[in-house]
């Protein structure tokens, strides 16, 4: 490849210096211009082997461009890079046929990279996307973690591939689910989200693959599932690490044989529908546990996706901060704007319940702040905790089993019991603590459940009941007494 031409598009001439300097040096014989008429004069002779094309040119929008590109010449691959990152960049750049998006600014080695991989491959023609405002995206931020979630995105979206999105409590998984779908090929299907852990277990299966009539006390007529809703479009399995084992074995076989059968049902149903799962938990830690089936971890983490914490992302806080209070406001509430020292502070908190946190936080600060502007006062004073500025070490642990219980506890609900959690909260906070402990003490003891009992203060058969309840996994080869 190292005689390939490539064809550079940019209006700033620094730009295109320092690309032609970088890809020369590869190799490469480079061509370059400032407007989208010398490209496309370039390519409608049969020149170039690449294309790499600025969005913003000063004659014609560069997405307008590639359509007649792939028109013309279809095999011909074309990078888009811009400044404007935001995911409908990267993912108009996908849908238009471009083999790749690169954000402003890029890394010349991973710049060379992509064209190496460009010239290797062929290219594919896709259909034309959503185009909604800024306002509307369904995620926010210009940091360099979320542009890689972009693009990650961007290459799902022309795929029926099974995702797992991993990340905390308010980081946005259930957003970028919904993006995969309304942004991919089953857009005009229905999208279908389940939360596993608001569910009672004994209801699972018949939630999702529903029940024929008196399969159950109760069941008085025909009840329709999840996967039925969601034919031919998406569903969304969130927390997933909370579905029943008997529930996991169903849902193994749809992903294996691409069918089911309703709980009380004879005949299989085949399905058409993409899985998009989701998980704040270790799932491999659950495997340990014997709570969650290797082999179904590894039919759903096909695509890992991870969302970064807020923590990670301080360059989108001004950001999303801003988007929230245009949200309020277009919502009906007072408009607001932000004090520079309001978002100094907003930048160097901690954000334990990430996005969603921040933006609850700003929507009580647009109600209940007079006047135009937030200060930095109102928002330290909401926060209830000093500012920490970048860099820091992480606070100390907490000194006690109740504080670390505590704040463990207002990851769930917020300070001001503003964001609630599903239901049956009390039976797995008191899961969450046994199951450590109880494994800890086990540990210890080398497995002698005798000496694990005398040492919690129970009777031998409650731990081995617990034992039982929890799935715990005593060490083997060693004896109980």
């Amino acid at each position: 490849m190292l005689e390939s031409t490539i064809l550079i598009a940019d209006d700033d001439s620094a730009v295109r210096t320092v690309l032609n300097q970088a890809l020369g040096r590869a190799g490469y014989n480079v061509r370059t211009t400032g407007t989208a008429a010398g490209l496309w004069r370039w390519v409608a002779a049969g020149d170039g082997n690449l294309v790499i094309t600025d969005v913003v040119l000063p004659d014609e929008n560069g997405f307008d461009l590639i359509p007649r590109i792939k028109r013309a010449r279809p095999d011909l691959p074309v990078v888009v890079m811009s400044a404007q990152n935001t995911i409908l960049t990267a993912i108009t750049a996908a849908e238009r046929g471009a083999f790749d998006y690169l954000p402003k600014p890029f890394d010349l080695k991973e710049l060379t990279a992509v064209v190496q991989r460009a010239l290797a491959s062929p290219t594919e023609k896709r259909d034309l996307p959503k185009e909604p405002g800024e306002d509307s995206l369904p995620l926010i931020g210009r940091s360099a973690a979320m542009q890689e979630i972009y693009r990650v995105i961007a290459r799902l979206t022309q795929t029926d591939l099974t995702v797992m999105i991993m990340g905390e409590s308010g980081t946005g998984k259930e957003l970028v689910a919904k993006a995969l779908h309304d942004y991919g090929k089953r857009r005009h299907g229905t999208f279908v989200a389940v939360n596993m852990a608001a569910i009672p277990k004994e209801l699972v299966e018949s939630e999702l693959f529903g029940h024929e009539r008196g399969a159950f006390t109760g069941a008085t007529n025909r009840g329709i599932g999840r996967f039925e809703q969601a034919e031919g479009g998406t569903l969304f399995l969130d927390e997933i690490g909370d579905m029943p084992l008997e529930a996991q074995t169903r849902l193994l076989r749809v992903l294996q044989q691409g069918e089911y059968t309703t709980v009380g049902g004879r005949v299989p149903i085949r399905t058409d529908v993409r899985i998009i799962a989701a998980t704040n938990r270790d799932l491999r830690q659950l495997i340990q546990q014997g709570l969650f089936r290797e082999d179904l971890y590894y039919r759903l983490n096909v695509v890992p996706l991870r969302l970064p914490p807020l923590r990670e992302r301080g360059d989108d806080i001004v950001d999303l901060a801003r988007h929230f209070l245009r949200k309020a406001e277009d919502e009906g509430l007072p408009a607001k704007r932000l004090e520079p020292e309001a978002l100094e502070l907003l930048r160097h908190h901690r954000w334990p319940g990430n996005v969603r946190e921040l933006e609850n936080l700003i929507r009580r600060l647009a109600v209940l702040q007079s006047g135009d502007a937030i200060t930095a006062t109102a928002v330290g004073a909401e926060l209830k905790e000093p500012a920490k500025p970048s860099g820091l070490k992480e606070e100390e642990a907490p000194a006690t089993l109740s504080a670390a219980v505590e704040r463990h506890l207002t990851a769930y609900f917020g300070e001001y019991g503003d964001r609630l959690p599903p239901p049956g909260l009390y039976d797995r906070v008191l899961e969450e603590i046994e199951r450590p402990l109880l494994s800890i003490c086990l540990g210890a003891t080398r497995g002698n459940q005798i000496r694990a009992a005398h040492l919690l203060g129970l009777n031998r058969n409650t731990l081995r009941k617990k034992i039982r309840d929890l799935g715990l996994e005593v060490i083997k080869g060693l004896k109980s007494e």
